[in-house]
């Protein structure tokens, strides 16, 4: 039976498991830097049936089993939080909760997607801004572990993969030791062991490389074998580092061990290299938009500007929000994005910072980050600008064509409190 409702009634009785959905009149952000201003957008079977121009299109309304009409709501592909602690801790200050740092100093086989916990209330703060899958990262030691794609709902870590286990992450040792240049204890020095430090990692990823070539290794290394497709390319490298120094070295070891897909994580000076990473090929998930300068010389606003940087540089690169109380603050990642249009970054740009270009760095661009025909139907609708915190407010989610709820238990205090506070006329 077809139905044509509103977006309200929608969410309170349907499910779209199924359903030959059409969306109807938003104004979609598709992601890869187009906006259609009025658009219809055909859902089946999770997947995207037609991106379309609704005044300009005839639809046959017998054809479609719900109709949702959106009246000027905002449309996006569900964002990306990418290097997040996001489901793997809660409470900072409560050791039992925090499950994202193992023991030792080398530890690719430790596998954050085992870890992860769909039950998370945080988790349901972040989604409920749009934020619909994240990269769930270990932290700690020289190799903290292997990081695994997740969406933000499911019933079990298994159900909530997208993608098990993308990538290694690598802290690369910093070229100068102490605080940060605003400290009143210790300023920043030369790192008399970098180059003692640097050859350690060199060490293993040799003794890894030669591992990898071995179709049958006689003596079975349970890290040398979760390194082993980092050098056949089914793995990335995140390699996690933000001097100038670090990323000049980065960029001779990636071509010295032929990493296929290597990613700079972090990357505040990578402005300053921009041709040479992109002759490398080497993407970049670029620090907290929101943070302070990393010398007393730079520009205040210049963490607000990285992003605009990179792209006049043609480098790939998308934001991302390590750093104090980031589980919680993933919540804030569309913001950052809003912070770095503000500096320079078009809307659609600024929207593809934390969507399209989020996936083509891990690989999955294929299925998400874009709303485009044939790919999953991974969407949120925003009544407003989905990166102003003054308008983003979320109405709908569809999680690959499923109805996803993006109420969080914050709200729903908040109404119930409301509800029974509020003045009575």
């Amino acid at each position: 039976m077809k139905v044509i409702i509103s977006l309200i009634l929608f969410l309170t009785i349907f499910h779209v498991n199924g359903q030959r959905v059409l969306l109807l009149n938003g104004l979609l952000h598709v992601g890869n830097g187009s906006v259609v201003e009025t658009s219809a957008i055909g859902i089946q079977d999770g997947k995207i049936l037609f991106v379309k121009n609704a005044l300009t299109s005839n639809f046959d309304q017998t054809q479609w089993d719900t109709i949702i009409k959106l009246d000027g709501q905002q449309i996006y592909p569900g964002f990306v939080a990418t290097n997040s602690t996001l489901g793997l801790n809660e409470i900072d200050a409560v050791r039992a909760t925090r499950d994202f740092q193992d023991v030792g100093e080398f530890n690719p086989h430790v596998r954050a997607q085992i870890a992860y916990m769909v039950e998370s209330r945080v988790i349901e703060t972040v989604k409920s801004n749009g934020i619909l899958i994240t990269q769930t990262t270990p932290r700690g030691g020289i190799i903290s572990g292997t990081s695994s794609l997740m969406f933000l709902d499911g019933w079990n870590w298994e159900d909530a993969t997208l993608l098990k286990d993308d990538g290694v992450h690598l802290n690369w040792p910093e070229a100068n030791n102490g605080d940060s240049w605003n400290s009143e204890v210790n300023s920043k020095n030369k790192n008399k062991d970098y180059k003692s430090q640097c050859a350690e990692i060199f060490d293993f990823f040799q003794m890894a490389s030669v591992y990898a070539k071995d179709k049958k290794p006689t003596n079975f290394d349970q890290r040398l074998e979760a390194m082993v497709d980092c050098f056949k390319g089914t793995k990335r490298v995140f390699i996690h580092a933000s001097e100038l120094q670090q990323l000049t070295d980065i960029i001779s070891f990636v071509s010295e061990f032929k990493i296929p897909f290597p990613v700079i994580v972090g990357g505040h000076d990578a402005y300053l290299l921009g041709a040479r990473l992109k002759d490398a090929q080497i993407p970049v998930m670029l620090q907290r938009v929101h943070s302070l300068p990393n010398s007393e010389d730079e520009n205040v606003a210049l963490p607000y500007q990285l992003a605009s940087l990179l792209q006049k540089e043609e480098i790939l690169f998308c934001l991302q929000n390590e750093g104090d109380m980031e589980a919680m603050n993933t919540r804030n990642l569309p913001f950052q994005a809003g912070t770095a249009m503000a500096y320079g970054l078009t809307e659609e740009q600024a929207v593809r910072s934390i969507s399209l270009s989020a996936c083509e760095i891990l690989g999955i661009d294929q299925n998400y980050g874009s709303i485009e025909t044939g790919k999953s139907a991974t969407l949120f609708v925003s009544k407003g600008s989905a990166l102003d915190m003054r308008s983003n407010q979320v109405t709908l989610i569809i999680r690959d064509g499923q109805l996803v709820d993006h109420h969080n238990f914050q709200e729903k205090l908040y109404l119930k409190y409301k509800k029974k506070y509020e003045e009575k006329p």
